[in-house]
Order: structure tokens, then sequence, then C-alpha cells
């Protein structure tokens, strides 16, 4: 599967539900700050758009997304794999049909000298041929490779449909936090702008100092610099998940405030794996791999056996010769026909030899896969379960840079501390907001991509990470 990076698609997570209320009291002592693209105009929205959920876009993908588009039809050529490994088994049918103009020169030996006689004619034949194999067993394998070879093409198919499921939720939720990372970016600015100005007045009254106003300054230069680039991120973010839903998309669902984490069934990673060992398409594909490498062998060691066949034949001859010039002749025949391969220069052997070479490379590569597999399905495993500590933790964090702030805003007030505490404060504020977002984000990540790996991803799953994201009122 092709994503994007998982450490770079989360570094962008964001939530603000809590920012606009903690900072709306002091919008209006913000210092004007330079004009920035605002989320909606990054994202080239218009004023006033539909919001896309998680699920319309799903839809939009299936029909709009070329490399699924490209697995269809990939699927629609395999479908025929059966049905050409059939035809090996069924009879035959042939027909011809001929006609010649003649001239023809007859010489006739005669006591008195040679006479010769030329005659210009028109000759016709027509046949009609049923060739039906009765032992022929390159057919028979044939016919088991086609019916493999479609299975394996389903297995594929089903592959790359659940693998459609995660990119477009990687995509999804990469353009939301890019968005989330732009309004928090915002605000993180104003609030540095608020300082600044807030330094300079107690610079001015002879209660501040220089240094405090340079490092307000230096903060609010950063974060001016963060929101450039958090703009940047947004257009790109948004041109990705546009590409696979065929639009640009209008604004995305938030992450909801009442963040629930779900227990995770089955618990234990034994089942887990067996679920992974049953039902991953990945290696489902792989072990169909084996079968159709299997019957190779057996199709190329047939060149060794007879093949009998049953044949019949109907045709009519018009003129078809000199001697029966004017004549017509109708023909019907029953038989058998024996072929007996007795000598191919040793390229049989070759052949046979070759495959069993490919069949036990499918072998590796089927255990090499399913190595792999475990093995991320260990990692999304510990990361699910992980991430409820996670979230926890970043929760507690939130809440405890939240009361940082306010007791270092009422310090400052005092005399106890200074304007980089309170400028260290915030930074910490925002930063935790990171932190619960990232966290969350991991969650949802890899609660589809261990069940991903599982083989079991579906539409249900992505129904359950649908209901973490609601739209703004």
């Amino acid at each position: 599967m092709r994503t994007l990076p998982f450490r770079l698609a989360l570094t962008c997570a964001l939530y603000v539900a809590s920012l606009t209320q903690a900072h709306s009291a002091s919008a209006g002592e913000v210092e004007a700050a330079p004009s920035m693209a605002t989320p909606r105009n990054a994202a080239g929205q218009a004023p006033g758009a539909s919001t896309l959920s998680l699920l319309q876009a799903y839809e939009a993908a299936l029909q709009n997304d070329a490399t699924y588009r490209a697995a269809i039809h990939e699927n629609q050529a395999g479908q025929e794999f059966k049905v050409l490994g059939r035809a090996h088994l069924l009879p035959l049918v042939s027909a011809s049909y001929a006609t010649h103009k003649n001239r023809a020169d007859i010489t006739t030996e005669l006591p008195l000298g040679d006479r010769t006689e030329r005659r210009n004619y028109t000759s016709q034949a027509g046949s009609v041929q049923l060739r039906q194999p009765l032992f022929y067993p390159e057919g028979h394998a044939r016919h088991r490779q086609g019916i493999a070879q479609t299975h394996a093409s389903n297995a594929q198919f089903v592959l790359r449909g659940q693998d459609l499921i995660v990119r477009l939720a990687t995509v999804y939720v990469a353009a939301q936090y890019a968005h989330d990372q732009l309004q928090l970016a915002t605000a993180q600015r104003d609030a540095y702008a608020q300082q600044r100005l807030s330094a300079n007045r107690m610079f001015e009254s002879g209660e501040g100092t220089r240094t405090d106003v340079l490092e307000a300054q230096a903060k609010f230069d950063v974060a001016d610099a963060q929101v450039i680039e958090a703009g940047d991120n947004l257009v790109n973010a948004s041109d990705a998940l546009a590409a696979m839903i065929g639009r640009n998309a209008p604004r995305l669902e938030r992450l909801t405030d009442d963040f629930q984490i779900k227990p995770m069934l089955p618990a234990g990673f034994e089942e887990w794996k067996q679920m992974a060992l049953d039902n991953n398409a990945e290696i489902l594909a792989l072990r169909i791999a084996v079968d159709i490498a299997r019957e190779e062998i057996k199709k190329i060691e047939a060149g060794h056996t007879p093949r009998l066949d049953l044949v019949a034949s109907a045709g009519k001859n018009s003129s078809d010769t000199v001697n029966t010039l004017n004549q017509s002749a109708s023909s019907l025949s029953v038989g058998l026909q024996l072929n007996i391969p007795l000598y191919a220069g040793g390229s049989v052997s070759a052949a046979v030899r070759q495959a069993v070479a490919n069949y036990e490379k499918a072998q590796a590569d089927l255990e090499a896969t399913s190595s792999q597999v475990l093995v991320e399905l260990r990692k999304q495993y510990n990361l699910t379960q992980s991430s409820v500590a996670r979230v926890k933790a970043s929760e507690t964090s939130l809440r405890s840079t939240r009361l940082l702030v306010e007791a270092t805003q009422k310090s400052i007030q005092g005399g106890q501390r200074t304007t980089l505490d309170v400028l260290n404060a915030q930074q910490q504020f925002f930063e935790a907001k990171r932190d619960l977002a990232l966290a969350r984000f991991n969650y949802l990540l890899s609660f589809l991509r261990l069940r991903y790996s599982a083989g079991t991803v579906g539409r249900a799953d992505l129904n359950t990470i649908a209901t973490y994201f609601v739209a703004d009122k």
C-alpha cells in the first residue's frame, strides 16, 4: 500500500475546539497582523461551501480515484482467465473454403506424335472440422490455472478496495489536520501579537523591559512564519484529497469534542494474527500464486504425455483435380487422433526445471509477505493499544497547560513572572493541543490500519471512523 508517511501525515494534526473560547475575550486587543490566507481561501473554497463528510468523500473516491478505477478494469480482465482456461477443454470447430482458377495442359503420347490439350476450369473445396480433446492433461492444467488466476485477481481487487479506504481516510484527515493547523497557528500568532502589544505598553509605562519587548517580537515573528507554512500545507493537503475525489474539497468535518475510545475487539494479538493469516487479501493472493505456479509445472510436464482427440469433419469438393473435372464429391469422417511427443530438443525438461524454480520462489514470496504482514499487524496492534494511554495523558497535559497559562498571567500582574514566562506557558499550551490531536488521530488511523493488516477492513470500519467527525454548526 502507498500511503502518506505516517508520522508526516500526523504532524499536522490539530484540535481547536476550545481555542476560540480561550482567546475570544482578548481578541479586541490584538494588534493588527499581516493579512494571511484563511483556511477557506487557502483551500480555494467559496463562502458558504457545504461540508464534505468522510463517507461522502469515500463515495466520490469510488467513482473518481484513478488507482481504484484501474483496479476495476484489472479485475474485469482477470475474470477472463477462467474462460480462457476452460476453452482448452471445449470443442474446437473450424471451417475452410477455397476456390481456384486453374489452367492445365494435358499431353497425351500417341503413335503419330504427342497431343496437348489445354483445359481451364474452376475448383472449389469446403470443409468443417470439429476437434474435441479426450485425453489432454495440459488442457486440464490450463483450466485449473485459469480458475486460480481469476481467484487471484479477485483477491487483488479486494486488496485495492481496502487500500482505497485507508488511503482516503489518511488524506481526508491530513487535509483536516492542515485546516486545523492553520487555525491554531493563526490563533497562536494572534496570542503572541497580544502579548507583544502588552509588552510594548508596559515598556512605555516603565513597568517592562526592552528584553520583554524583543522576546515578544521574536515569538510573534516565528508564529507569523508558521502561519504562512500552515497555509501552504493546507493547499497541498487539499490538492491531495481533490485528486482522489475528483473535485476541489469543500469544508471538511472536524474532530468531535466527545472523543470516546472504543474497546479493542478481539483483545488478544493471537486472535488478530489468525485473522490476518485467514483473511489478509495480500496473503491470499500469494497463496493462489503458489497454486498457479504448481499448475504451471503440471502444464509443462504434460508436454511429455500423449494427446487424444476426437476428430470429425465434413467436406465437399468440386473439380478438385483434372481427373475429377466437372465432378463433385462429398465426404464425412469421424475418428480418433493420437499425438505422442517423442523429442523436443530438451525444451520441455528445461521448462519444467524453470517452472519448479518459479514455484519455489512463489512459496518464498508467500512466506516473506506473511512475515511482513504480521510485523505490520503487531505494530498497529501496539499503536492502537498505546493510543488509549496517550490520549488520556494528552488530555491531562492540556488541562495542566491551560491552568499554567492562567496562573502565569496572574503572576505577571503581581511581578512574580516575566513576559517570557507567559510566552513559554502559551507555547506549552499550543503544543499540548497538537499532542492531543496527534494522539487522537494516531488512534483513528491505527484502528483502520490494524484491520487492514488483518484483512477485515471495510465500509463498516469507515462508518465507525466517521462517527468521530462532526460538521461545524
